[in-house]
């Protein structure tokens, strides 16, 4: 069987005669530098790949040889010119890729030839400079089109006679052109589910009315109103993205639909019922002054009438970040029972209540963040408040508290970021009840937890009693330690990542040793002179030393189990001395290791800062005197100097011999023979 195998791969993938790659039956010329299509390929071809090579023109003749073709692809070549009868031998092209050629310049000869493909499905034209009226003309006979992508081109204007005869599209792509108008453009698309007018330049969209779009992309343009024809029929709408443009108000949605998806993110919508002064304009109507050909019409709408009428049962994903809303007007989120993903951060938020009857029972994710928040309205009672609630992001707000006893009945919550608001953890039963603090002991599903920025002092007790969390960031809390750790003894089984980063730890005394679940660390940021020895007992894979005090690591650092364990270390911007990097060696054949950072990692010697890895010889004999054996080298200093007396007092001896035995002689009285 694995013989059998093999020899099957090796006839699959095979090299033909022009260069190409064959796969079975796909060939893929791709990047070859081909200024026509091979006549020397396999004529059972099925698909054919010639994108960016340097074809000019497909001749009548190019793709004689291959009538099975189903897949043709030339993106991204120099394709000026189809000639008329190009495709008369490949009647069963069914997807024709032409994206970022030059068809601009022939477009009505390219016209014909495309017009002799009956079973065309799929046509790309992207980035072709094409204009709306040639856009017209090349796919004016194409009725067999389910997928047409025109992006990229420098169409204008849209009106009823440019896509006329293509009653079979399903798939529509305009993105990126410079349309500022449509005037029935796809009225006739009877079939067309799914329509990209993103990255254009309309202003507006009313009288929306194409009842059978499932997918609308109308992103990234100036849209100010979006306006639904008001009728009881049923749209099928279910995505309908109009992020990053310049929305003034809550679009006017069908009254029936299936919209599950509404984004809304990056415009410049507010609600108007309540103003921040607390004046009411709930009775205020807007009129719409619509002007089509020779007839105007002026539409009044009470926006909180036409809200109120758009049923929205079905919506799962509400986006409407980064906009001006300073409050939601009364039951709005009520209309949403079948809400899982809220995203209202990047507004103007004061204040935040959920509804009372039916509080979003369904939601799994609720995004406040970066609002103005100071209180969060909730009435704890007997009921589950957000019983599906997975995700909470409350972070950069003015939040002090939240209301007690929130978390007990949010049975699924496993993500809570309360960074950058003043809260503090409750530590003692009941203190929540009496203290503006934050009580998560017991919510035994919370595994993330973030209170980076939040001002916490002197962390002591057990804030996490009860608690599983596997997450938790303490940045940016510059008071929050004091003493030890024992305040996470709660989690020392379960803890995986800790951020302490910018926490002014500056004790090396400070004991990690308990914590043997972490994987992960971030001592970044503060003021350690010397590496916790703690750590060595600790099997991390990742750890963070940045921006600290340290002259060194400890000698040993690759051998102790956290060496062995690390996969992952930060080590820049710390003041290690360019004669003590013996650790840095190791670190380097420490197999599975990353420095990340390496490149910026630098060492000091005197006022020079050097990289470790390549130190300039006279800074290394420099480092050789300072770290060599004093005893020794006092030794090697003071042997010439030894040797050098002895041998004077040799030779001093040696001259005045026979005159010291004399004066010896003399002094003692005693022959003495020679």
């Amino acid at each position: 069987l694995a013989v059998g195998w093999g020899r099957g791969m090796d006839a699959a993938w095979a090299t033909s005669p022009g260069g190409c790659e064959l796969v079975q039956s796909i060939m893929d010329c791709t990047g070859r530098w081909l200024s026509s299509i091979p006549g020397n390929l396999r004529g059972d071809t099925e698909e054919l790949f010639l994108d960016d090579n340097t074809i000019q023109v497909l001749g009548n003749a190019s793709l004689l040889l291959y009538p099975q073709l189903w897949h043709l692809s030339l993106t991204r070549n120099r394709l000026e010119l189809i000639e008329p009868g190009a495709f008369l031998s490949s009647q069963g092209l069914e997807v024709l890729s032409l994206t970022d050629n030059l068809l601009f310049t022939n477009y009505s000869l390219t016209a014909a030839a495309l017009s002799a493909l009956p079973a065309l499905r799929t046509l790309d034209l992207a980035g072709n400079q094409l204009r709306e009226d040639m856009v017209s003309v090349l796919v004016s006979n194409l009725s067999s089109l389910e997928s047409l992508s025109v992006a990229r081109n420098i169409i204008m204007r849209l009106d009823s006679t440019v896509f006329a005869n293509l009653t079979q599209l399903l798939e529509l792509n305009v993105e990126k052109n410079y349309i500022f108008e449509i005037d029935n453009a796809f009225e006739g698309l009877q079939r067309l589910q799914r329509l990209n007018i993103a990255y254009n330049y309309l202003p507006c969209l009313v009288g929306f009315g194409l009842t059978q779009l499932r997918v609308l992309n109308a992103s990234n343009n100036v849209i100010e109103w979006f306006l639904t024809l008001q009728s009881d029929d049923l749209f099928e709408l279910e995505v309908l993205d109009l992020s990053h443009n310049r929305l003034l108000f809550f679009p006017v949605l069908p009254r029936q639909s299936k919209l599950h998806s509404l984004l809304l993110q990056d415009n410049r919508m507010s609600f108007y019922q309540r103003l921040p002064n607390g004046t009411s304009l709930a009775n205020v109507t807007v009129q719409f002054l619509i002007i089509d050909g020779n007839s105007t019409n002026i539409t009044t709408v009470r926006l909180w009438d036409e809200l109120c009428q758009s049923n929205l049962s079905s919506l799962r994903l509400l986006d409407m970040s980064q906009n001006q809303v300073w409050g939601l007007p009364d039951d709005f989120l009520a209309q949403m029972p079948s809400l899982t993903h809220l995203k209202l951060n990047q507004n103007c938020l004061e204040a935040f209540h959920l509804p009372e009857e039916d509080p979003l029972a369904m939601l799994t994710e609720l995004d406040l963040s970066q609002n103005q928040l100071v209180e969060l309205g909730v009435k704890v009672g007997v009921r589950d408040i957000l019983p599906n609630l997975q995700l909470f992001n409350l972070s950069t707000n003015r939040l002090q508290a939240l209301p007690p006893g929130i978390f007990t009945h949010t049975r699924k919550i496993t993500t809570l970021d309360l960074s950058r608001n003043r809260v503090d953890l409750c530590r003692q039963p009941g203190e929540a009840e009496s203290l503006p603090c934050v009580d998560i002991r017991g919510v035994e599903t919370l595994t993330h937890l973030s209170l980076a920025g939040c001002g916490l002092q002197g962390l002591s007790s057990r804030p996490f009693q009860g608690t599983s969390l596997r997450h938790l960031d303490l940045s940016d809390n510059r008071q929050a330690l004091s003493g030890d750790l024992g305040w996470l003894q709660d989690l020392v089984l379960t803890l995986q990542v800790l951020s302490l980063r910018n926490t002014s730890l500056s004790s090396a005394a400070v004991d990690f040793s308990a914590l043997n679940s972490l994987v992960r660390l971030d001592l970044s940021g503060n003021s350690l002179a010397a590496f916790p020895t703690s750590l060595g007992s600790l099997r991390l894979r990742s750890l963070d030393l940045r921006d600290n005090c340290l002259p060194a690591l400890p000698p040993d650092v690759a051998q102790v189990p956290l060496g062995r364990s690390l996969r992952e270390l930060y080590l820049s911007r710390n003041p290690y001395n360019c004669c003590t990097l013996g650790w840095w060696d190791a670190l380097q054949l420490a197999e599975g290791l990353r420095v990340p950072d390496g490149r910026e990692v630098t060492c000091s010697h005197g006022s020079r800062a050097l990289s470790p890895g390549a130190l300039p010889e006279p800074v290394l004999q420099s480092c050789r005197w300072q770290t060599a054996d004093m005893a020794l080298l006092y030794l090697v200093l003071a042997l010439p100097t030894c040797l050098t007396l002895l041998v004077a007092f040799v030779v001093v001896f040696l001259m005045l011999k026979e005159k010291l035995l004399k004066m010896v002689k003399t002094r003692c009285g005693v022959s003495s023979p020679y």
